[in-house]
């Protein structure tokens, strides 16, 4: 059936995908060819032909004309989905609340909060001056800041000490590049201080002195520099020439002191100033030592640390602010094996650390006075809780966020005194949402070395487990990053139409402390790629999935475990979807000019060391295509990605139609004017999304 005969008979159409999945192959038109141009590398003796290198000549018009093409027939192919697509969009916009408007916080005189408008892109951030009832003051529309933009982000929000002016950065590109401004909010007028390349941004006490991070050509944030307001020239405090390392600056909650972070994957070396004395020398309170990582929290004349000194899962100890040598270290919360201690927050009588046990957050909140300890405990056997927009000193009010897989996401205000939570706000889900029609639970698969893998699923109640359903099974497992549980009312979608979803939680994440990032990192990064296969395969055996039903997705370091797998167990899966993958992992970490390269050698190894050039041989996705059949494959990138280069899925896709010996759709599309998180309107990301669960559904066999 040719694409003028479909056209013309779309209930028949529609019928056949229904039937096989997806459309014949002689109904789908030829794809783009990239033209061959070949580099040839030596590396460690192995010849090294790369027929795409081209395809990174950002300039040259002929990679934006092949993109374009690669878009035209994506489109082609997926044209008798756009009716679908449309009802998708339309569905899941009915159950969002355009018009909205955050839990308010306290910082200052000050009532923060933003809100959005029906039919408008972007967030408006207000305030209003001491209760909820007085007049609205809009600080930022960024709305305004869009007008004739096709991408817009504002990444700096911080407003100075006496609410007078507004530090603020945004990227226009996707590249996330970014450049500060200073707003009078007074007067609603733009200062004339502008700065360019900025990354963190942090305000004195004295409101007129900011301190910022400027990039280097490969994205590094790597010098420090004071700036005051209305001065011609700035100082540059530090610069970082360890190119492992990123800096980046943040105000203590307590608001007394700065702190400048310099950071590897493995390493950190803190400098602290007080706030007070923005013209005052920086002293170094933890100098670098290899594989020792610390996070400084301050409440008055001490410094609380988490440290990973005695064990890979921190401990947290205290020390003088006057004297902070590790010789004066005090233990407060020894290391844990099962327990892993993620980040701690001080308030003027209590403190706060933030666990991980069982691959679960939890709180642990000790009384300052009393040296009470309690833990805060959570409903659900999956779920995400994290602390929330805290900017008060003087409370006994820890703010924190709750959602589960059912749970829209929750903003609580925490008692730590009478030990109670407050719901202030719940996302309201339009359109009859009701959690009791779904279920969640928490599953186990065993690697083949018998570690248990835990599985977070969710469908609809009552669905069989018959071995005959769709399910959608997503996955990470990189940089010690737990996988977020998320509600997605975008997901009923999914759900509604009889789809298990569900996240393999596997090593090289953080689910289950730092052991769990040891084990999926370095040498041993082939344990990501083995459990996902094996998160797999126990769904399929437990009757959760069938394989032809079965679609896997991932993002960034998830695009190279989708590519990892795709090679290794090919028959697996029906389809993949592949978000900015990161999957030509050779050549990237070759070229040291690339934002990311040099300081995730700590991650994925540095190929010009050749036993780990062997390593990353064996997973990497690109280097290991092979002629052999693959699943129907989705592969979206950004052609202003600054994280994983457009050029990386493009390349993908051209060699893998070169290899593949099956006639399963193979589709590239790339978005011409956004970056790694694609776009930023939330409209046109809701587009996205309906194109996703298009191209998901029609291979799960369900298209409307």
């Amino acid at each position: 059936m040719n694409a003028a005969r479909r056209n013309l008979c779309p209930l028949l159409w529609s019928l056949s995908v229904l039937i096989v999945g997806w459309a014949p192959a002689a109904a789908q038109p030829d794809p783009p060819v990239a033209g061959r141009q070949p580099k040839v590398d030596i590396v460690h003796g192995d010849i090294r032909q790369d027929d795409y290198y081209w395809l990174r000549e950002k300039a040259n018009p002929e990679v934006a004309a092949y993109l374009d093409a690669e878009n035209a027939y994506a489109e082609e192919v997926l044209g008798f989905t756009a009716g679908f697509q449309d009802s998708l969009y339309e569905e899941m916009l009915a159950r969002i609340k355009e018009t909205d408007l955050s839990v308010p916080y306290r910082e200052g005189d000050y009532l923060y909060y933003d809100r959005t408008e029906e039919g408008k892109q972007y967030e408006i951030y207000c305030r209003k001056r001491g209760s909820v009832e007085a007049p609205e003051q809009i600080t930022l529309d960024v709305n305004r800041l869009a007008e004739g933009q096709t991408y817009m982000d504002v990444n700096v929000y911080a407003v100075s000490d006496d609410g007078n002016l507004l530090a603020y950065s945004t990227d226009s590109t996707g590249f996330r590049e970014y450049t500060l401004h200073v707003k009078d909010l007074r007067t609603g007028r733009l200062l004339p201080d502008r700065i360019e390349r900025v990354r963190s941004v942090v305000w004195a006490a004295d409101n007129r002195t900011l301190f910022y991070t400027t990039e280097d050509p490969a994205k590094r944030p790597y010098r420090l520099h004071r700036h005051v307001l209305g001065g011609a020239e700035d100082d540059l405090i530090y610069e970082e020439t360890d190119d492992l390392f990123r800096l980046f600056a943040l105000r203590t909650r307590s608001k007394a002191g700065i702190v400048l972070y310099s950071v590897s994957l493995t390493t950190t070396e803190i400098r602290w100033l007080p706030a007070a004395e923005p013209a005052g020398v920086w002293r170094l309170i933890l100098p670098r030592r290899q594989d020792r990582e610390c996070m400084l929290e301050h409440r008055g004349d001490r410094f609380f640390l988490l440290v990973n000194d005695t064990g890979r899962n921190f401990r947290l100890v205290s020390a003088p602010v006057d004297d902070p040598d590790e010789r004066n270290w005090v233990e407060v919360l020894p290391h844990r094996g099962d327990v892993m201690l993620e980040d701690i927050d001080c308030f003027a009588h209590h403190y706060v650390v933030y666990e991980r046990e069982d691959g679960l957050p939890r709180f642990r909140i000790t009384d300052l006075r009393s040296g009470d300890v309690h833990r805060v405990a959570f409903p659900e056997p999956v779920y995400d809780a994290y602390a929330w927009d805290n900017y008060e000193w003087e409370t006994t009010t820890l703010r924190y966020k709750y959602e589960s897989l059912v749970t829209p996401s929750s903003v609580f205000d925490y008692d730590m005194e009478t030990r109670e939570s407050e719901l202030l706000k719940q996302d309201e889900v339009l359109g009859g949402f009701d959690p009791d029609r779904y279920r969640s639970e928490r599953l186990y698969a065993t690697a083949d070395d018998g570690t248990r893998i835990p599985i977070s699923i969710v469908c609809r109640r009552g669905r069989p487990q018959n071995g005959r359903g769709p399910l959608l099974l997503t996955g990470y497992g990189a940089y010690g990053w737990p996988h977020r549980i998320r509600f997605s009312s975008n997901d009923l979608s999914l759900l509604d139409r009889g789809v298990a979803a569900a996240i393999a939680h596997i090593r090289g994440g953080g689910e289950m402390g730092k052991a769990w990032h040891d084990q999926g990192r370095m040498k041993h990064k082939m344990n990501t790629f083995t459990d996902f296969i094996a998160a797999t395969e126990f769904l399929v055996d437990q009757g959760y999935v069938s394989r032809n039903r079965l679609v896997i997705e991932g993002w960034s370091a998830g695009g190279l475990l989708m590519g990892a797998v795709a090679n290794l167990r090919p028959d697996l899966f029906g389809a993949v979807v592949s978000h900015v993958p990161f999957v030509d992992v050779i050549n990237t970490m070759l070229d040291a000019s690339l934002p990311l390269t040099v300081g995730e050698y700590e991650e994925w190894g540095n190929p010009n060391v050749e036993d780990e050039y062997a390593y990353i041989k064996q997973y990497c996705p690109y280097t290991n295509l092979a002629a052999q059949a693959y699943p129907a494959m989705l592969v979206k990138t950004s052609f202003n990605d600054s994280q994983v280069m457009y050029w990386e899925p493009a390349k993908y896709v051209a060699r893998l139609r070169s290899l593949k010996t099956d006639d399963n759709p193979m589709l590239l599309v790339t978005n011409m004017g956004a970056g790694h998180g694609g776009s930023s309107g939330r409209y046109d990301y809701l587009r996205e999304v309906a194109l996703d669960y298009a191209f998901i559904l029609w291979q799960m066999g369900i298209v409307e």
